[in-house]
């Protein structure tokens, strides 16, 4: 990444306005976290309801106690084991991290993002970064500087691109009542890694407004503007659906019909890490593609398959 890119990022955040950056997972939007002008300007981009927190991106588990206080000795496991990387925790906020960005509970999500970008620009400054997916409240996560850039040309000025996200897909958010661990939303850490130090995790993976504890727990999310149907049997679901164009979104190489107008496979070997790192991407060309339906397979219940069907579910939610 250019310095010079970087130099204008820091001042444009440093006078209260919104950057795109980078992170191993998606591309976020961000400002800085300490001001409620800056929040509300990420609020006001995305047309993100208030009471969908958002998560606050930190240099190193160092600056922890800096957002947050009273934190659990297994939540300091947790940052040591995953951080940098695609794990949040939510935790009891300090007093002044603003309620605009915790959507007016206590409690705030933080992490450390793996990506060098985004760990650039947090050393060249003394606040830290509130940063959602960089793309309208509800749609499909940007993966790519290009995604960010369809969606907010004209409105953003800074895009830092920092090549095509490695996970592909949001971070696993855990966080903890009354001592408990709990998992608020799957991602891209897988839960059987976190149950090594947590043990057996309770979920709570959905939510209504009221109760939105971290980001993606709403029933709908994620979602194409094209119908999308999610399916244990591809072919069954199609036969529906003769004379419509059709998308199929699959996890590996199969034999469709000849009549299917669009396929996006994720990957040629299945290996799950390469489904979910393609699956927004994928999930976007299919958008573009001027489709009836988008036919999506659902994954093997294990590892990655576990996240990338949760985002499926919310997508296929109408």
């Amino acid at each position: 990444m250019p310095s010079n890119a970087i130099q204008a990022a820091v001042a444009a955040l440093q006078n209260n306005e919104i950057v795109a950056m980078p992170t191993e997972t998606v591309y976020g939007l961000a400002g800085n976290a300490y001001s409620e002008v800056a929040v509300q300007k990420i609020f006001a981009l995305k047309n993100r309801p208030h009471y969908n927190p958002l998560i606050v991106h930190i240099k190193s588990a160092g600056y922890l106690q800096q957002v947050a206080k009273n934190i659990p000795a297994m939540a300091m496991q947790l940052a040591d084991a995953f951080w940098p990387g695609p794990l949040t925790l939510v935790l009891e906020k300090q007093d002044h991290i603003p309620d605009i960005v915790t959507g007016g509970k206590n409690t705030v999500g933080v992490r450390v993002p793996g990506h060098p970008v985004a760990l650039e620009l947090l050393e060249a400054l003394d606040f830290p970064l509130a940063a959602p997916s960089a793309n309208p409240f509800g749609s499909i996560s940007p993966t790519t500087a290009k995604h960010v850039v369809d969606y907010f040309t004209g409105t953003l000025d800074i895009i830092l691109d920092g090549g095509s996200c490695d996970k592909g897909i949001e971070s696993t958010i855990i966080g903890f009542e009354n001592g408990v661990p709990i998992l608020y939303r799957q991602g891209s850490t897988k839960v059987e890694d976190i149950e090594k130090i947590t043990g057996a995790l309770q979920m709570r993976v959905h939510a209504n407004n009221e109760s939105v504890m971290a980001p993606g727990m709403l029933s709908k999310h994620y979602a194409p503007n094209t119908t999308t149907i999610l399916t244990d049997n591809v072919i069954a679901e199609i036969e529906k659906h003769f004379g419509k164009r059709i998308g199929v979104l699959q996890l590996k190489p199969t034999t469709l019909p000849d009549f299917i107008s669009a396929i996006e496979t994720l990957s040629q070997s299945g290996d799950l890490e390469d489904a979910a790192k393609n699956l927004y991407a994928a999930m976007h060309r299919l958008d573009h593609q001027n489709l009836d339906l988008i036919i999506a397979q659902k994954m093997p219940a294990h590892g990655m398959g576990l996240a990338i069907n949760d985002k499926l579910e919310r997508a296929a939610t109408s």
